[in-house]
């Protein structure tokens, strides 16, 4: 057992159902205890960990929990490969992808799908960076409806492709939400908006937050979350 935490600890990782997975540490003076998970996208294991907590500790911890990592990375669904398929995902809908070389370089969504041209060795990028600037877009329409009816001036957006967040709210005021719910039905992001907008007036998850997001979403919040909770996953299965 100490030759294998000794190699670890060089090259921490993990094999789990026949795929080795690099283990990430991440120490986190707030944290109290050691926490496991898998990036949604099954492509290593993270563990946060207390500053006073040895590495190897945390390595035979993630070890400990083989199988229950097992069924996590059994949850995560399969690469997809939009060019292939011809089809991304946009506000939960699958669109076509119309490449053809008269086409112009950028993205452009018609009644037929999203419309493109140039190489096709840089067409993911492209296609990636569309869907982001639709995030953009999109997030400040949905930022701007819900400062609105806070009565707040219109936060700061921001995209992030964070791994583990939808999205956060800083003490300035910036909202940064992750640019993978434009994959999403409308309903399900602009959820996550007037989340982090409610949290502009109230920095917690108390009852007064809970009340404001009521008032603030024009759906249902708990329909918004069984989604996320069910096929969050499904949007890292593409654009890496």
């Amino acid at each position: 057992m100490i030759d294998w935490l000794r190699r670890e600890a060089l090259e921490p990782e993990i094999e789990i159902a026949g795929r080795v997975l690099p283990i990430e540490l991440n120490r986190n003076r707030r944290a109290k205890r050691l926490t496991l998970r898998l990036a949604p996208d099954g492509s290593a294991v993270r563990i946060t960990l207390p500053h006073w907590c040895r590495s190897m500790e945390a390595l035979a911890f993630a070890h400990a929990r083989a199988d229950w990592l097992g069924e996590q990375l059994a949850k995560v669904p399969e690469r997809r490969d939009p060019l292939s398929e011809g089809k991304l995902t946009y506000r939960g809908w699958e669109v076509s992808i119309d490449w053809s070389a008269d086409h112009p370089r950028k993205p452009a969504l018609d009644t037929t799908g999203v419309r493109v041209g140039g190489p096709q060795e840089t067409l993911t990028k492209r296609l990636q960076r569309w869907l982001e600037a639709e995030a953009q877009r999109l997030f400040a329409q949905d930022a701007q409806d819900y400062c609105s009816r806070a009565d707040l001036p219109v936060g700061d957006v921001r995209l992030t492709r964070a791994k583990r967040r939808w999205g956060s709210c800083s003490s300035e005021g910036v909202l940064r939400l992750n640019w993978r719910l434009v994959q999403a039905p409308d309903f399900v992001r602009r959820s996550v908006v007037a989340h982090e907008v409610a949290h502009l007036v109230q920095f917690d998850h108390s009852p007064a937050f809970h009340a404001l997001l009521d008032e603030l979403f024009e759906g249902n919040v708990e329909d918004a979350n069984a989604w996320l909770s069910q096929h969050g996953r499904t949007l890292y299965a593409a654009f890496g």
